[in-house]
């Protein structure tokens, strides 16, 4: 615990990581999704959440494209170029986790540890100017667990990524339903601003569900095999 004591002590007295941020923008995704994007939303994250492990290498590329979109716009923006810059940034992103994938895997499963650790943090109350050293741990955990078990992290960032989706479209068919009720309810908007345990929840346990669920299938499966990239 000495340890954690002095990272929080070098740390600055505001919250590295702000977790309204997060949930707002949690919230403006709900509330954006049509009832048709909503059950799209599920159904994919139902097929990335199970069978990921069949198509990572895809799923990589995308996410590391949609990084490199982000980044592209955020800096052709400034040179009044977001749309060739948001092109650039996702082909030159996405190009480059093809020959790197076990880095790529790595750092995406690197990613996820942290998120669900930190959300834990969260979870159980413990002060949020300090949540940096709890998603540093999972950052650390997951790192390793990607490059010395190459199927685990694959596993993980797929049930990590398969999970928000699903749980994304059901909040928000949830949400869409109360919206019609008469007098309208806020079940949802206030299980995500008043509860700390609910989104890591949410988020912890299809990531379970799907770690389990893929070791299993990958287990049986006889003509597929998550090898890392020689």
């Amino acid at each position: 615990m000495e340890s954690f004591t002095i990272l929080a002590q070098a740390s600055s007295s505001e919250p590295f990581i702000r977790v309204q941020g997060v949930i707002d923008a949690i919230w403006e995704q709900v509330t954006a999704l049509s009832w048709l994007q909503a059950v799209l939303c599920i159904s994919f994250g139902v097929v990335y959440l199970l069978y990921g492990w069949r198509i990572f290498k895809v799923l990589v590329a995308i996410c590391f494209g949609l990084v490199g979109l982000y980044i592209g716009i955020r800096i052709g923006g400034q040179f009044d170029l977001k749309i060739l810059g948001g092109i650039a940034g996702l082909i030159l992103l996405a190009s480059v986790s093809i020959p790197f994938m076990r880095w790529a895997v790595g750092m995406l499963g690197a990613f996820s540890g942290g998120v669900l650790t930190g959300g834990i943090w969260y979870a159980v109350g413990l002060p949020e100017r300090y949540m940096l050293a709890g998603a540093l741990i999972g950052i650390i955990a997951g790192g390793m667990i990607s490059f010395i078990v190459f199927k685990a992290a694959v596993m993980l960032f797929t049930s990590f990524g398969g999970g928000i989706l699903i749980i994304i479209g059901m909040l928000s068919l949830i949400y869409h339903y109360e919206s019609i009720q008469s007098p309208p309810t806020a079940t949802v908007k206030a299980l995500l601003y008043e509860h700390h345990w609910f989104v890591p929840v949410m988020l912890l346990a299809p990531t379970i569900i799907g770690i389990i669920v893929q070791n299993r299938f990958i287990k049986t499966s006889k003509s597929w095999d998550v090898k890392p990239p020689t």
